[in-house]
């Protein structure tokens, strides 16, 4: 196993994940777990959320779960609230969770469109207006903002979700500019093909995997520890000059 970083500014540091029962989002809460912070996340997935809680038990850590609809405005400020009482303000925001469901743009009703900004759009702008004022009264901050390299790769076959996280970046400029005066940073994450379970057992096929690795300049397929990782470098100090950026982590895709 590589001997990954050590970050001492994350110690005791309150996170919270959107979408960190499952993927790259739990990938972020154990990542976080094992640098001694305070991690607050959400999901939807109770299930998942819980054998998560059981694998990382042994860390020993400060976890806790919310259940949490983030489409559902109410109920994400309510989770964010318990997240909160337990964990202490957040200082760190990772805005993870999303869904890229294929659809085609010929079936793609008013109702649909909405539903997937939504899930992957619309909440991230939410969860910031939420916690940055905590952030402001501790004259700290950073927040992870989650795009995709989908929309760069001009890939088709699911419009609003690339549509959604082409729009993440308009979003991290926007609050990096009117947050940095208070020393929060904002920033934006566009991974590659990043090998979840999810990935692997709706579109990872021999076919699929050949014509990525064709293109992809590394030839490993990329594991959800590699996002965990970037996370972990913008959320420390030692990032304390990077902000209103996209960092790209995709084997050399893009």
């Amino acid at each position: 196993m590589t001997e990954f970083a050590t970050y001492p500014s994350l110690k005791d540091l309150p996170v919270l994940i959107t979408g960190g029962a499952s993927g790259i989002g739990a990938a972020t809460v154990e990542a976080f777990a094992r640098q001694g912070a305070k991690v607050g996340f959400v999901d939807f997935d109770e299930t998942a959320a819980q054998t998560l809680l059981a694998r990382l038990a042994p860390l020993n850590a400060q976890i806790a779960f919310a259940a949490c609809d983030l489409r559902d405005l109410d109920n994400m400020k309510a989770a964010f609230a318990e997240i909160k009482a337990r964990i202490g303000a957040p200082l760190v925001l990772v805005n993870n969770a999303a869904r890229d469901d294929r659809h085609g743009w010929e079936d793609v009703t008013p109702d649909y469109w909405d539903e997937r900004m939504n899930t992957n759009l619309r909440h991230q702008f939410f969860a910031i207006q939420a916690l940055a004022p905590g952030m402001i009264a501790a004259g700290q901050g950073s927040i992870i903002n989650l795009g995709s390299i989908s929309w760069m790769l001009s890939m088709g076959g699911m419009p609003a979700y690339t549509t959604a996280k082409a729009a993440i970046q308009g979003l991290t400029k926007s609050f990096a500019a009117d947050l940095g005066k208070h020393h929060i940073r904002v920033n934006c994450i566009a991974p590659g093909w990043i090998m979840t379970e999810r990935q692997k057992a709706l579109w990872l096929t021999p076919e699929a995997e050949a014509a990525y690795r064709e293109k992809q300049i590394l030839p490993e397929l990329i594991d959800p520890v590699y996002l965990a990782n970037m996370v972990l470098f913008l959320a420390s100090a030692d990032s304390a000059m990077c902000t209103a950026q996209t960092f790209i982590v995709d084997g050399g895709m893009v």
